[in-house]
C-alpha cells in the first residue's frame, strides 16, 4: 500500500494524507482526518521512512554501533549492552571503540556522533564514559581492605589504552599502595562468553598461588568465574572472594549476591543522548570527554581474611 493508494481510497489528495501522517492536522478537516486514519488502520499502511527523509531532509534516525555483536556474541551473552540501549532508547525515542577506530569512523562520518566507553581526546570527538581508573582502584581497594593479598585480576585482553587498561591501572595502583604486586601470571583472560569465564574460574581455583580473591572487570564474567570456582570445590566467598564490575541486575540474583563496582548506566546514556541531540538541534561542533562517577556496592561475595 502506497500513500497514493491511500489517497485514492479516501478520495483525497496525496498532500492531505501526508499532512495526517506527519501530524499537520490543522491543514485538514476533522472529517478528512478521521477518514484517512480509518483507511490507514484498515490497510495497515506504513509511511516510507526513506521517502519521508528525502522530502524533509531529516531522517530522524539515530544509528547505534555496538562492537562484538555477531553469530557467537549476542545480547543474551552480555546484558550490559541491552541495559545501555534501553536507557538510550528511553532518552532519545554509542560503545567501546578504540581511539584508532574512532578516528577512522569520524573521517567517514558526515553526521554528529557520540562515542560511549571510548578514550579519544581528539578535536571534534565526543566521548562519554565512566571513571574506569577509579573503578579499578575501588575494586582492589575493597579486597585489600578486607585483608586479601593474594589477588588475581580477570578481564578481557587489553592493550595500553581504553576501558580495561584504565581499570587495570587503577587496580594495580591500589595494590602497590599496600605493597602487593600484580604479576603477569596473576592476570586471567576472560570475555563475556560464560564458558570461557568458567574455565578462568577453574584456573584460578587450581593455581599454585592459592588466591584468596579475584577482581573481575565485568559482572557477567564474575558470575562465570564463581561457577568455575565452585566446580573445583571452592566456596565463594569463604575460600575465594569475587569482585564484579558494572552492577547489572543479575548481581542480585547470583549466588552469592555479587559485590561490585557500580556505574550509572542510565546517567551515561542520558548524557550521551543529551550531547548528541545538542549537536543535531543546535548544529554545534563539540569536543568532549566526560566521565560518570562510580561507587562500590557491597553484597555477599567478598569476605574478610580471618
Amino acid at each position: 500500500m502506497t500513500i497514493k493508494q491511500v489517497a485514492e481510497k479516501a478520495g483525497v489528495s496525496v498532500a492531505s494524507v501526508s499532512n495526517v501522517v506527519n501530524g499537520n492536522y490543522h491543514k485538514v478537516s476533522a472529517e478528512t482526518r478521521r477518514k484517512i486514519e480509518r483507511i490507514i488502520e484498515e490497510t495497515g499502511y506504513t509511511p516510507n521512512a526513506m521517502a519521508r527523509s528525502l522530502a524533509t531532509q531529516e531522517s530522524r534516525i539515530i544509528s547505534l554501533v555496538i562492537p562484538y555483536i555477531g553469530d557467537v556474541f549476542t545480547f543474551n551473552h552480555n546484558p550490559y549492552y541491552a541495559e545501555l540501549i534501553a536507557e538510550l532508547e528511553k532518552y532519545v525515542r554509542f560503545a567501546g571503540a578504540s581511539a584508532e577506530d574512532i578516528r577512522a569512523v569520524r573521517q567517514s562520518l558526515k553526521c554528529p556522533a557520540v562515542f560511549i566507553d571510548s578514550y579519544c581526546a581528539d578535536e571534534g570527538v565526543v566521548c562519554v564514559g565512566i571513571d574506569d581508573y577509579r573503578g579499578g582502584y575501588l575494586s582492589a581497594q575493597h579486597l585489600l581492605n578486607n585483608g586479601h593479598r593474594k589477588i588475581a585480576f580477570a578481564a578481557p585482553q587489553f592493550g595500553t589504552e581504553g576501558v580495561i587498561w584504565q581499570r587495570y591501572c587503577g587496580f594495580c595502583d591500589a595494590c602497590k599502595e599496600k605493597g602487593v604486586a600484580i604479576a603477569p601470571e596473576d592476570i586471567f583472560a576472560v570475555d563475556t562468553i560464560e564458558s570461557n569465564s568458567v574455565i578462568a574460574g577453574n584456573d584460578i581455583a587450581m593455581s599454585p598461588k592459592k588466591y584468596t580473591a579475584v577482581g573481575v572487570m565485568s559482572d557477567l564474567s564474575a558470575c562465570g568465574i564463581m561457577q568455575g570456582l565452585r566446580q573445583c570445590g571452592k566456596a565463594v566467598p569463604d575460600d575465594i572472594s569475587v569482585m564484579g564490575f558494572d552492577d547489572l541486575s543479575l548481581c542480585n540474583f547470583s549466588y552469592p549476591k555479587l559485590t561490585t563496582v557500580s556505574q550509572d548506566i542510565r546517567a551515561k546514556a542520558c548524557r550521551a543522548g543529551d550531547l548528541l541531540l545538542r549537536m543535531i538541534r543546535d548544529k554545534e561542533e563539540l569536543t568532549a570527554f566526560e566521565k560518570i562517577s562510580v561507587k562500590l556496592v557491597e553484597r555477599d561475595s567478598v569476605s574478610k581474611i580471618k
